[in-house]
């Protein structure tokens, strides 16, 4: 049973949402969309967890896999609007200890965009205490050298990026990232948005339906991807040592609790649906008083950086500063609307800005994506819903 409301004329989106439970095997999932500050679309439906048949509610949280990494940008670029920061300054500014290997003259905006060459973990990889503790990953980068000089390539920094803007976080603002998020844009605004999940939230956390090996294997097998899922099996390639070498707790985690006790803002964070399409709303404009960014930096985020091949991934993706924006078989959204700015995961979860039209959106469902970083079929049915609605 779908629950919610939506606005007159939004209609044609709840039926997108239906259609994915009738016909795209959806579990659970709940879909916002705000426009120009408030809700227009506010569904939910399913089950939260398929074996209890515990029910999906407007407050369950879930995993969003890479879509939290949006968390650590969002910070960062608040610390940005209010003058704290500099885009252009270099990290070791903020970070003395970045320096090393040479990094001296990479800057914030150079890092936010993944031109700073520093994918990969695999000469530490990641264990449980390490992310418990922070500083081992955070050490562990700043004493790196970069897989490429920095500014001259652009590769997804998927196991790292939350460390390295969630550590400028900490030096410029002296507590934790979890914590600024809470002081400053997460308990104003009132969201269930979270790098590490307090023990109160708990027990709204929905339970993943991981995708079997083959569903993953059919998703692989999409052209695109070819180059990828080769370099993604060889070792010898960065690829390899920037995802699977750079951790060493397994990747089959999803459902373990010690996974959202610790600070893990590049791949472990939680969203409610409405808490992560408010997130977006409040980036781009108010939301009950209250707004991130503003319209100058919004211009500035959305714009791409860098836009071409992925040195890790094999494939052409797009960045904003601190957001990836359209291009690419990986961006959730159809190529043809641009000016977004957004985030996805593997779970399935997307969100995305819309500055143009002053759409928010954010889904967050429980059953994983046949694609390593989403952008599968459910979602794109629901966007192309919404902006028929709203072209």
């Amino acid at each position: 049973m779908i629950e919610g409301t939506v606005s007159p004329g939004y209609e044609p989106v709840r039926k997108a949402f239906e259609r994915n439970f009738a016909e795209s095997g959806e579990v659970g999932a709940g879909l916002t969309v705000y426009r120009h500050g408030e809700p227009v679309v506010d569904l939910w439906g399913g089950y939260a967890d398929a074996a209890t048949r515990r029910p999906w509610r407007r407050d369950t949280i879930a995993a969003l896999a890479s879509t939290c990494k949006t968390f650590a940008s969002g910070a960062l670029l608040l610390l940005v609007e209010r003058g704290e920061v500099d885009l252009e300054a270099p990290v070791a500014r903020y970070w003395p200890e970045f320096a090393q290997q040479g990094k001296g003259e990479i800057t914030v905006r150079t890092l936010l965009s993944h031109g700073a060459g520093l994918p990969s973990l695999h000469t530490r990889p990641v264990t449980w205490e390490d992310l418990r503790d922070w500083t081992p990953i955070t050490d562990t980068l700043a004493a790196a050298a970069p897989e490429w000089p920095p500014g001259t390539a652009h590769g997804y920094h998927g196991m790292t990026i939350g460390h390295l803007a969630g550590e400028i976080v900490r030096r410029v603002s002296g507590v934790t990232l979890s914590e600024f998020l809470a002081r400053e844009i997460t308990g104003p605004l009132g969201l269930d948005c979270y790098v590490r999940v307090p023990d109160a939230a708990m027990p709204r956390l929905a339970t993943m339906e991981v995708p079997d090996a083959e569903t993953v294997r059919l998703g692989m097998e999409v052209p695109e991807m070819a180059e990828f899922v080769k370099a993604l099996n060889d070792p010898a390639t960065l690829t390899y040592r920037a995802m699977y070498g750079s951790i060493a707790i397994g990747w089959d985690t999803t459902n373990e609790r010690r996974t959202y006790e610790v600070e893990s803002p590049s791949m472990d964070g939680v969203a409610s649906a409405h808490s992560l399409a408010r997130y977006f709303a409040a980036l781009i404009g108010e939301v009950d008083g209250i707004r991130l960014l503003g319209p100058g930096l919004v211009e500035r985020v959305r714009t791409p950086q860098n836009d071409g091949p992925d040195e890790v991934l094999r494939v052409r993706t797009a960045w904003g500063i601190g957001f990836t924006v359209p291009g690419g078989p990986f961006w959730c959204a159809p190529e043809h609307l641009t000016g977004l700015f957004g985030g996805y995961g593997a779970t399935g979860s997307c969100a995305f800005a819309d500055p143009d039209r002053a759409l928010a959106f954010g889904y967050v469902p429980n059953r994983g994506s046949e694609l390593l970083e989403g952008g599968d079929f459910r979602v794109r049915s629901l966007i192309e819903a919404l902006y028929r609605v709203v072209p």
